[in-house]
């Protein structure tokens, strides 16, 4: 009797076993990924796509409840939306972001926007060169989400939901199988759908029926790429041009005072390429939706665009290296006005309502 009784015990033990491993088991869920096809404007580049994280709409789906989602930082209070809000074209709209415990970092988040078509670097001074190695970072550093990545996984592998979307994202055969590399590639690819290209700047030089500039809005367009020779250079296209409006370099804009090349409160790229003379230099930012991402700069010194267009036509502050385009350009009061009426046809409000970029949650 002893014996039967001890085998079923065995037996049911045996089988519980079992089912606790089959809990883990994610086979069953359908594994069919639809291709995403990135949209692409006519005149804009081929987006920077890298062969080993193709788009589909399951790992974007992924990477958009991710990148909303706090349960990457410690105590789950922060996410990557924390920092890049929707209204604000995926900035927070403050001087230094904020992570947990209140902790404040130490440059502005930076607008989130045709990162896709980015091949220069990202960040203000460029420290990564993709958005998969981007997204790693901020999960472990102290001043923003100051978790660890082991711990980061296995709340994903423990979730009652991630697992399953990481199956149909990525065709995982196992909950142990979520890993910070298939977490950080659906936030890339979340990121790379993000797109803005419908502003009324676009519409007028694509020639959409009913948009053309009012007269102050083409006078300010003529200055920004120096167009007229009967207008001063703004002195904005050298540095803004392209689909993009950025050209993508790292340049010294003239915010940051220094007597020396050592004296820069902020070395910015410098500090990534060792090379004294990259010091305080940053990266030029696309200027779509310009007003929709006050405060301005790499850290937010400065409150509104019109504070922006003053700054460069002062000609900027003194630095051994200060880039020889910024210099006193001396707008008059009407063409200063004539040139924020043109920086207003970059915002796209169809971008900041888009219900594809919401929180999923």
């Amino acid at each position: 009797m002893k014996k039967s009784v001890f085998a079923v015990l065995l037996l049911a033990g045996l089988w519980s076993c079992g089912k606790k491993e089959d809990a883990g088991d994610l086979s069953g869920i359908p594994y069919s990924p639809t291709s995403y096809k990135l949209e692409v404007p006519a005149g804009w580049p081929q987006p920077d796509l890298p062969a080993d994280n193709p788009m589909t709409k399951e790992g974007i789906a992924l990477g958009r409840k991710l990148f909303y989602d706090p349960i990457l930082s410690v105590d789950s209070t922060v996410s990557c939306a924390s920092c890049h809000r929707l209204q604000g074209s995926f900035t927070d709209n403050s001087p230094v972001s904020t992570g947990v415990q209140g902790r404040e970092g130490k440059r502005s988040s930076m607008a989130l926007v045709n990162l896709a078509f980015m091949n220069r670097g990202l960040f203000w001074d460029g420290r990564v060169q993709t958005l998969e190695e981007q997204a790693l970072l901020p999960v472990e550093d102290h001043l923003e989400m100051d978790e660890n990545w082991p711990m980061a996984e296995r709340k994903l592998q423990r979730s009652t939901h991630y697992p399953e979307l990481f199956r149909k994202a990525f065709g995982i055969q196992h909950r142990s199988e979520i890993t910070r590399t298939l977490a950080v590639k659906a936030i890339a690819q979340f990121e790379r759908s993000i797109t803005s290209k419908d502003s009324k700047y676009d519409k007028v030089l694509q020639g959409v029926p009913g948009y053309s500039f009012t007269d102050d809005e083409q006078v300010g367009y003529e200055m920004f790429f120096n167009i007229s020779k009967t207008l001063p250079d703004a002195q904005c296209g050298h540095c803004h041009s392209g689909a993009l409006l950025t050209t993508n370099q790292y340049l010294n804009n003239g915010l940051q005072a220094a007597a020396e090349l050592t004296d820069f409160i902020d070395a910015g790229r410098g500090t990534v390429t060792k090379n004294q003379f990259d010091n305080g230099k940053m990266r030029t930012p696309g200027i779509r939706n310009i007003g929709f991402t006050a405060p301005y700069m790499h850290n937010g010194s400065l409150k509104s665009i019109e504070e922006v267009v003053d700054h460069y036509n002062s000609g900027g502050k003194y630095s051994p290296n200060l880039d020889p385009l910024i210099h006193q350009v001396k707008l008059n009061a009407i063409q200063k006005r004539q040139l924020l009426a043109f920086l207003n046809t970059l915002n796209d409000s169809t971008f900041i309502q888009n219900p594809a970029y919401r929180s999923p949650f």
